[in-house]
């Protein structure tokens, strides 16, 4: 299983989320989806992936990225990767 975080440089929004057939996700999140949050905030890449042995350790890591202190790791990540000028 794959923790992952989105994130879309025109928007400047991100999205956590876990699968298991990340290629697959990544597609319905940039082309194939019709609906939901991600479809507004296209083109999405990724900043982010953690693998996982079982679907209850990615979720609870997916859980961690959604809390104040797994927040604030992704605003460090997004502005590791891309710095303002």
């Amino acid at each position: 299983y794959t923790v992952y975080i989105l994130y879309s440089q025109k928007f400047h929004k991100h999205y956590t989320g876990f699968t298991s057939d990340l290629e697959r996700r990544i597609e319905e999140h940039n082309l194939t989806a019709t609906k939901g949050y991600t479809t507004r905030f296209r083109p999405w890449e990724i900043l982010h992936t953690e693998y996982f042995q079982t679907r209850s350790e990615a979720i609870l890591r997916e859980k961690f990225f959604k809390t104040g202190v797994g927040r604030e790791l992704i605003k460090k990540m997004i502005e590791e990767k891309f710095p303002l000028i």
